[in-house]
């Protein structure tokens, strides 16, 4: 275990440890684990610390190419089926010609109701329409309880047909980039073009979250993998560090998504 918690963020070490607990459950039990819903970089984790084990993963979020998925761990012996993330489609009707619904609307809503965030997966908007993936074990709980968002009235409705699920259209662009460090302020201000000064604002501002959560220092150190947003600058993905230059820079691969959702 100390030899894996040394490649990590300190701050990851307890989902690492939880990680082990659920791998340790799966060959105590020999049955599957089922998890709640993780988002890559926790996924990345999970197969991390799986390393050469026995024990086998498998991902679901319902819809294609999800970022938020549920994980099933299971012994080699079994063969996990689709019913086995337990996950339910819900669309959300509400009074189109009087209101329009964004994603801060409904996971605001999601999370009023007392639900972590665990507990629901995408949240996928076309035109008009609205759909999410919830745990099953929340979903009477939330029919019952999820009945306004954004002042308005709403109701779920089941969605049982794969073909109805919307699509997400996400077109990334790689580059490369030339840093002097892994720090959160230097990558930003290299990938955006803006200032050294400007990127350490809009992180202290709480307007930069990496893995899905707001993260208030510069400083911060980036990993491959992680998933940084700027709100009104898009996303950014790191991808492979490619070496270093002979002025000990380093060759950064970069994803890149823009949109100011």
């Amino acid at each position: 275990m100390e030899s894996l918690l040394q490649h990590f963020r300190k701050d990851e070490q307890q989902f690492i440890e939880q990680v082990s607990g659920w791998i340790i459950d799966v060959e105590d039990r020999y049955s599957p684990k089922l998890t709640d819903f993780l988002d890559p970089r926790e996924r990345f984790i999970v197969q991390a610390v799986l390393g050469s084990s026995d024990i086998q993963m498998a991902a679901s979020g319902m819809f294609d190419g999800a970022e938020r998925q549920r994980i099933l761990l299971y012994p080699s012996y079994y063969d996990p089926q689709p019913e086995d993330f337990q996950i339910t489609m819900f669309e959300l009707k509400y009074p189109v010609r009087f209101v329009t619904l964004k994603h801060p609307d409904i996971l605001g809503s999601l999370m009023s109701v007392g639900l972590g965030r665990g507990k629901f997966g995408d949240i996928r908007l076309e035109d008009e329409r609205i759909q999410f993936a919830v745990a099953e074990e929340v979903s009477s709980y939330l029919q019952t309880n999820f009945v306004s968002a954004a002042k308005v009235k709403v109701q779920l409705n089941p969605v049982l047909d794969s073909s109805e699920y919307l699509t997400a259209v996400e077109e990334w662009t790689e580059e490369s980039f030339t840093v002097s460090s892994m720090r959160l302020d230097t990558v930003i201000s290299s990938v955006y073009n803006i200032s050294r000064q400007k990127a350490a604002s809009l992180i202290h501002a709480g307007r930069v979250r990496v893995n899905w959560t707001v993260q208030e220092h510069p400083s911060f150190e980036l990993h491959e993998s992680d998933l940084i947003s700027s709100r009104g600058y898009g996303r950014i993905k790191v991808g492979m560090i490619e070496g270093r230059t002979k002025k000990d820079k380093i060759r950064l691969q970069i994803g890149r998504l823009d949109t100011n959702k």
